[in-house]
């Protein structure tokens, strides 16, 4: 008998990695699963095909391997610093922080080890802080990417759920919008919704909303892993915390455009509590893509720390707004200045060394599992997507000399008095403090620091060089947007990732994972996320409510 013979077990929602996760746990216990998604099945795996792989673990054999001494209290206390957890609705969030560290530096290697996911050996070390031993950062190298990247990490799960739908199990209805959840004496008990027109766009491109029938369905659990609201600006300008300032009138979109959050609003009808919408994740390095796959798609810099960062109009970003050490804390910055844009000043020997982008795409070595790619990663020159970028990208300026280089930034700054002296200053000044091992400039402190760690001093930071010598040359300057990317609040929900009401009790047959959860209780990242937490929160998540489902 078919899977659509029968009632299913559980109704998922949004075909990302959390509802792949809980939909793989349901499998492994025997249970059927219909899985709706309003994408072509060529989006299978939703935003996670297009990550880096990027994964939050502590004290893990690849930390040890290169001399970093993490431990679950470290990591708690970085956890703690960063999220900044303040709020009476944050006590679900602070729980699942509390048991995804103890996941995160317990099982989820092994587990994910035990499927075949393996790791790039040198471990890399994002969120780099605040300056304080207590406050808001990693304190140690702990973004561990995985071999194959975003689609490496979607893999086992993918091919358990491809199995269960060939015993019978699993059932895909692509081109199926929920619109409705159907909710009866309390509980919800099934969906509603379009039907959309086939459509072949290509994975991410956007798909069309002609519907051309409705569907009524039911389960006695329904699982929402819709994601978050990064592909709706109207979205993330609603929700835009008053502590970021005024978003900018452009916003580049690090996520495609059915990352609509359109069932937060059809979820929280059904009498889910959502918390926390004014908790975002933006970053600030992005650049337009100059192959573009949806609207305004970005593409992030995974800057070293080592080139200098300029506001729109020329003053060089405070300590310790470093590259790579601060996100929101740079973001916060730079919309005060009321300019939606900031430059990167650097060399070649930087963007050879420094330079990564963040997708999988983007890294076709890590991403194909090829040796032959990444040894040229690994010896001179920069990637090829990154010099592609160089050639190409809308952003990049090449010079050989600063007074170029400063004239051509001005030339792309028409609506800007850019005060290019200042950046001349700064860079002569960065110049003069290398003449000795040590001085007052704390971002040449933090270089020096960061090649005392052997990831960083083998592949990604830079050694300290002149940027007016042609023999590192030639110089570069990069115009940088705010990019979209995360949610960090949503559904609240409990350890079983149980969607819970306004009155804190669960909504029966009602769950949430991923992104539209917070990744957890509505927030489990605070205000500030320590990054590989997003793709560890789907996982954690979509496993805690497959296997809550199956207990029954």
């Amino acid at each position: 008998m078919a899977a659509s013979d029968r009632t299913p077990d559980a109704i998922i929602v949004g075909a990302g990695l959390s509802g792949l996760v809980a939909a793989a746990e349901l499998v492994d216990a025997g249970r059927r699963v219909l899985i709706l998604d309003q994408e072509p099945a060529a989006s299978l795996g939703g935003q996670a095909h297009w990550s880096f792989g990027g994964l939050f673990l502590v004290d893990s054999p690849e930390q040890r391997r290169m001399g970093i001494r993490d431990s679950l209290e470290l990591a708690s206390e970085d956890w703690a610093g960063t999220a900044g957890f303040d709020r009476d609705e944050d006590e679900w969030g602070r729980r699942w922080a509390e048991a995804y560290l103890e996941f995160a530096a317990g099982e989820k290697r092994d587990w994910l080890h035990g499927k075949g996911v393996r790791f790039f050996p040198v471990v890399g070390w994002a969120e780099r802080g605040d300056g304080r031993a207590l406050g808001h950062g990693n304190s140690v190298p702990r973004f561990h990417i995985t071999w194959g990247t975003g689609p490496g990490v979607l893999a086992p799960f993918v091919a358990r759920v491809k199995a269960g739908e060939a015993a019978g199990l699993v059932e895909f209805r692509h081109r199926h919008r929920v619109d409705e959840l159907i909710v009866e004496g309390g509980a919800v008990v099934g969906a509603r919704g379009a039907v959309l027109a086939d459509d072949d766009a290509e994975r991410g491109a956007p798909s069309n909303r002609d519907v051309v029938g409705e569907f009524e369905l039911r389960a006695p659990a329904v699982v929402v892993a819709s994601g978050g609201i990064g592909g709706n600006h109207e979205l993330v300008r609603q929700f835009w915390p008053e502590r970021l300032g005024t978003p900018p009138a452009e916003l580049l979109s690090g996520v495609p455009a059915h990352v609509d959050g359109r069932m937060l609003q059809i979820t929280e009808d059904a009498g889910a509590r959502l918390v926390n919408g004014d908790r975002m994740w933006h970053y600030v390095e992005g650049i337009q893509n100059w192959d573009p796959i949806w609207p305004l798609h970005g593409i992030r810099i995974l800057p070293g720390p080592s080139s200098l960062w300029f506001d729109a109009t020329g003053s060089r970003l405070p300590a310790p707004l470093f590259p790579g050490f601060d996100t929101l804390g740079t973001l916060e910055h730079l919309v005060a200045t009321g300019y939606g844009h900031s430059w990167f000043v650097l060399t070649q020997k930087i963007i050879e060394k420094e330079f990564a982008l963040s997708g999988s795409e983007q890294n076709p070595d890590l991403t194909g599992k090829d040796l032959k790619l990444l040894a040229q990663r690994l010896g001179s020159g920069a990637p090829a997507p990154v010099e592609a970028f160089k050639e190409h990208g809308a952003d990049f300026i090449v010079a050989d000399t600063l007074d170029e280089l400063l004239a051509e930034m001005a030339r792309r700054s028409p609506d800007v008095e850019l005060d290019t002296a200042n950046i001349a200053r700064e860079v002569l000044a960065h110049d003069r403090a290398l003449e000795n091992d040590f001085g007052k400039d704390a971002q040449l402190s933090a270089v020096r620091g960061a090649r005392a760690s052997r990831g960083d001093k083998l592949i990604r930071v830079a050694a300290p060089h002149r940027f007016v010598d042609p023999a590192n040359g030639p110089l570069i300057a990069v115009k940088l947007h705010l990019l979209t990317r995360k949610s960090l609040g949503g559904i609240q929900t409990d350890l079983s990732s149980r969607a819970l009401g306004a009155d804190g009790e669960p909504v029966p047959g009602l769950y949430a994972v991923g992104e539209a959860a917070g990744f957890g209780g509505g927030g489990v990242h605070g205000y500030r996320a320590l990054e590989g937490t997003f793709l560890g929160g789907c996982l954690f998540s979509g496993r805690a409510a497959g296997r809550a489902i199956a207990a029954g």
